[in-house]
């Protein structure tokens, strides 16, 4: 054999090696694909499922797709003032929801999507963006946000649907106003205990 034949079918499989590679590349799910975006987004993956009527490749295709735009978000700490003004607003919803739960529901999702802009998620006035960003980084709680800007802008939800929503934003909340020490929003007990009328 010639050693220009032979440089020739080496030249031949290198090509054929790096093209499977790359192909196989693609095929396999990567750092963001598969398992990696299941663990790292919770219950957020399985909406996202459910959402795409059971495609998961769907699914993780929107989800890497999140994790490209907002992986890199580095969440901007805040001054001990603005967290207790922040946990004080949280409470006064709270403590609002008795006399006019629409409007404590309301309230709760203006100061969410105030905190997430504070520190550093995109403005509430892209609110899909804002949640797309905070799914990344709070996938464990951004469902309470979702369910409270859905109840602040429908009016079909019912007391306890609001109730619920505002518990759960709630979890979102101390994610977001943590760091360190931080004042604690009073509880929201006075919630659980609320006799609801009608239900």
């Amino acid at each position: 054999m010639s050693t220009g034949l032979l440089i020739v079918l080496i030249v031949i499989v290198v090509v054929a090696v790096v093209v499977g590679g790359v192909a196989l590349r693609k095929r396999a799910p990567g750092p963001h694909g598969g398992r990696n975006l299941k663990r790292r987004f919770g219950p957020e993956y399985e909406r996202v499922v459910a959402r795409h009527d059971g495609d998961a490749k769907a699914a993780e295709h929107e989800l890497g797709e999140r994790v490209e735009r907002h992986g890199d978000l580095r969440e901007r700490p805040l001054e001990s003032a603005e967290r207790e003004r922040f946990a004080a607003r949280w409470t006064a919803a709270q403590e609002h929801f008795v006399e006019s739960p629409q409007q404590a529901v309301a309230d709760a999702d203006l100061l969410l999507a105030e905190l997430a802009g504070a520190r550093g998620f995109p403005d509430g006035g892209q609110y899909e963006e804002q949640l797309a960003a905070l799914s990344v980084h709070h996938a464990d709680h951004v469902d309470g946000y979702r369910r409270v800007h859905r109840a602040a802008h429908e009016n079909r939800a019912d007391t306890e649907e609001m109730r619920s929503a505002l518990i759960e934003a709630r979890a979102l909340f101390d994610d977001l106003v943590g760091e360190g020490e931080r004042p604690r929003p009073k509880s929201h007990s006075r919630l659980n205990k609320l006799q609801l009328k009608g239900s």
